[in-house]
């Protein structure tokens, strides 16, 4: 059985990646109390200490927003801490699992993004992961890097499905970007076809989603009438479609976030779920959907 480093894990990703990659090996898991990624001979010491077969980096800086104006934070960790675990990991033999973005392209497409698709991004977030990508493919041979879009899942601080869930139990109207498509991709998804992946050893640059495809205001409707389902109770009654000029932010984004995922399906054999289906079968897990539950 080999050693997994599981860098982030205490992210809506991490906490699925930590129980999946068991099935891989042991599994040691790090947060930033264990392994800050703005220190970059901490990284080095640590994983050249561990000395694991696999590394799976599963942290970033996504405040998408907030890097705008916090771009050296960003690079530090989207772009640097990548390097350095990559030169890392090539030095000591390990294979190296790292989560990429959608928001390396430009959105300007009007079919499902493949991985030779020249990237453009339009942000400081999209730059420093990129940035990331190119320092791995660089410096380390046995890489893994999977790109993914639009994320959420129950474990975590927040996501769109928590915060849908939050806003629609407090007011009665929600005006919601209908102009941004994409697809909303599960977390418990990505930590499964990285862990297959990860056992067939699959190497390069990989692109996966559940399938489908869907704007923010077609997720939000989603959400409202599957939570619905559940019984939960919600004040929402209207939601209303607005475009992106309507809902100015710091940082631009992709028009367009399809992801196309034949090549890894055909590499690992598998085919992604329907985003809907998927959202069905993971909103009883949302801590919102059971409040008496909390601890």
């Amino acid at each position: 059985m080999s050693v997994v480093l599981l860098i982030g894990s205490n992210g809506q990703l991490g906490q699925e990646l930590a129980r999946s990659l068991t099935a891989i090996g042991t599994v040691i898991s790090t947060t930033r109390n264990e392994l800050d990624l703005t220190q970059p001979d901490q990284i080095t010491t640590y994983i050249e200490t561990i000395k694991p077969q696999i590394i799976c980096n599963a942290a970033a800086y996504t405040a998408v927003d907030r890097a705008e104006t916090e771009p050296e934070l960003a690079q530090t960790i989207n772009a640097i801490a990548p390097k350095v675990i990559a030169a890392s990991a090539a030095r000591i033999g390990a294979t190296l699992i790292h989560v990429s973005t959608d928001y390396v392209f430009d959105g300007v497409h009007s079919i499902p993004y493949q991985e030779s698709d020249r990237e453009n991004p339009l942000n400081v977030y999209g730059h420093s992961k990129l940035e990331g990508e190119t320092w791995i493919r660089q410096l380390c041979d046995r890489h893994l890097i999977l790109r993914t879009a639009w994320v959420y899942g129950g474990q975590g601080k927040t996501n769109f499905v928590k915060t849908m869930l939050r806003l629609g139990a407090e007011r009665e109207e929600l005006r919601i970007v209908a102009d941004q498509v994409g697809t909303p991709t599960s977390a418990n998804s990505i930590a499964q076809v990285i862990t297959q992946a990860a056992q067939q050893s699959v190497f390069g640059t990989y692109h996966f989603t559940n399938s489908g495809v869907a704007s923010w205001y077609d997720f939000a409707i989603a959400i409202f009438e599957e939570a619905q389902q559940l019984g939960v109770p919600l004040q929402v009654n209207r939601v209303t479609p607005i475009e992106s000029s309507d809902y100015p932010t710091a940082a631009k984004r992709p028009a367009y976030s399809v992801l196309s995922s034949r090549k890894l399906s055909q590499a690992i054999e598998f085919v992604p779920i329907h985003w809907r289906q998927e959202l069905r079968q993971r909103l009883p897990e949302f801590q919102m959907i059971h409040p008496g539950d909390a601890r």
